[in-house]
């Protein structure tokens, strides 16, 4: 896999309160992906960028909510997210400290 594609596969975290809970027991973080990231690409990226050892994938397809607006009805972009379990031991910390 390329350094280009490496940073594409990956967005961001997704920090929610649900994802903090399955953080704590199962050293899993979750991350938002791209739509067409399979579930190789994401652990080759998370191994690379974050050097730590990843355990096994899981990827969600999460629909887009349909919205009411002023115009009518609208819809959000449907979205990925996938839930990568670290190998014990490993951490991720994503708090900035100052």
């Amino acid at each position: 896999m390329n350094q280009e594609r490496l940073f594409k596969v990956l967005l961001g975290p997704h920090i929610t309160e649900k994802s903090a809970m399955s953080s704590g027991a199962a050293t899993q973080v979750v991350f938002k992906v791209a739509t067409d990231a399979s579930k190789l690409e994401v652990k080759k990226a998370v191994q690379q960028l974050f050097e730590v050892k990843v355990e096994a994938v899981r990827v969600v397809n999460v629909k887009g909510k349909t919205r009411r607006t002023r115009t009518g009805m609208g819809q959000r972009s449907d979205w990925k997210k996938a839930y990568v379990r670290l190998a014990e031991g490993q951490d991720i910390d994503f708090s900035v400290a100052e």
